[in-house]
Parts: structure tokens; sequence; C-alpha cells
């Protein structure tokens, strides 16, 4: 596949860092998806953890169990199997509903957005609400989700200047990505509405059930809606 390319270092800390692609785009997301879930299952008693990026990976491991030069051999061997295979071989993606209420107070650059594109408010909602996104990656703080990719007629970019406090439950987008913030912390996307569900819980195990590679639409609902879904879990809401 074109842009796909494997880099492998070897970091400090005993970290052993996998780059699949130097770019962002849904083919080389979908390779690192199944490399993932590959060493998720296949190295799941060599590694103390496995982390994801949207187009990268970390493996953390402990010398004294398996040394670095044995992990990077089996992730190139793995990562020959995982190209050759469908996600569906290693991992089920789940389907996700997220209701959202655009504009106004909760969606503060709405507006902004719809004047860069040249559409309507509505029309904005229409695109946002017509895709059904893959989730890259979780990050930058607990509960936030990276999910691609957006409409280029509405991919606007990032703010200039970050925002230094944002509710939990904003929806943005920077770029031809998407996301929602899981906790109220500091942003730089533009906020075109706000979930009502609750998007990470420490006390649930997952904290979050999104997962990379899970699938994510939203659903346009009223204020009204909005305050009667106060305090419902991500994972127990069905659309």
């Amino acid at each position: 596949m074109k842009d796909v390319k494997l880099r492998i270092l070897s970091s400090g800390g005993y970290v052993i860092h996998v780059d699949v692609c130097s770019d962002v785009s849904p083919e080389c997301v979908k390779a690192m998806h199944k490399l993932y879930y590959t060493l998720k299952k296949e190295l799941s008693g060599s590694i103390r953890e496995l982390v994801t990026g949207v187009v990268s990976l970390a493996l953390f491991y402990d010398p004294r169990e398996v040394s670095g030069d044995v992990l990077i051999k089996r992730v190139k061997e793995l990562w020959e199997w995982s190209q050759s295979a469908e996600l569906t071989d290693v991992y089920k993606p789940r389907s996700f509903v997220i209701p959202v209420s655009y504009g106004g107070d909760l969606g503060p650059d709405l507006s902004s957005v719809a004047a860069w594109a040249g559409l309507g408010e509505d029309e904005v909602i229409a695109i946002h609400t017509s895709t059904s996104y893959t989730c890259y990656t979780l990050g930058f703080t607990p509960g936030f989700i990276y999910l691609g990719e957006v409409e280029r007629r509405i991919a606007v970019p990032r703010l200039e200047t970050p925002r230094v406090k944002i509710p939990a439950g904003s929806v943005g987008i920077a770029g031809r990505m998407t996301g929602v913030y899981g906790l109220e912390s500091p942003g730089g996307w533009r906020l075109i509405g706000r979930t009502p569900l609750t998007m990470f819980d420490y006390r649930r195990d997952p904290p979050i059930p999104i997962a990379p590679g899970d699938l994510v639409s939203f659903k346009s609902i009223s204020l009204e809606r909005f305050k009667s879904l106060k305090e419902v879990f991500v994972g127990d809401y069905y659309d």
C-alpha cells in the first residue's frame, strides 16, 4: 500500500516505537489498527503495555522478561502477517451513536465553521452527522476520541490560540478529524456542539468503551433532550 512504510525505533526506558506512516490517511490508520490488534493478541504475555497513536504504536516491556531485539524481530514478523489479513480477522469493530446538541453556548464555533465553509449552520450539522467515523485512537486526555475523516467542506483548521478550558463532552473539528473531549481540558479544536453523555468514567472497566477501529456517528438532538441525557454513560446509550 502506498504511504505505508514500517519504521521501528528503540527508545530509552525499554520502549519500542513503531511508525506505520509519516502522514495520516485512512489507509495508514487501518494498517496501524491491524498491527495493533495483532500485537495485542500475540504479544500479550511479552509486553507490559501497548499504546496507540494515530499512525504509530509504543510497546513497553520488561527487559528481565524479553529482550528488545527479540521483540523487534517479532513485530516485523507480525507486521507482515497483519497486513495480509483483514481487520475483522483480529478485531470486530463496534458501532456507537453519540447524541450532540449543536451550536449556541454548547457549540460556540459552529457559526465560524459555517462561515469558513460558506455554508449554513444546518448544512454543517447535516454534513457532520452524515458520516460514520473511525476511531483513530484515544488521548490526549482520558476519554478524548480522535475520529476521521471529516468531509473536506467542513475540515476547518484548529484555532490559532487554544482555549484554556473546554467542557467535557465538547465536540470539535480540527482539519480532517473530529473528536470529543472526555474531560474538561485546554484545547484548540473548533467546538460545534456538545454531547450530554459521560465519555470517561474511571470507575468503569473499561473507563471508555470506544476503542481504536470502532465506528462512531453523531446524532443531532434538541437542548431539551440534551438535558434529559445528562450523566448517561456513553456505553449505556442506545439510539
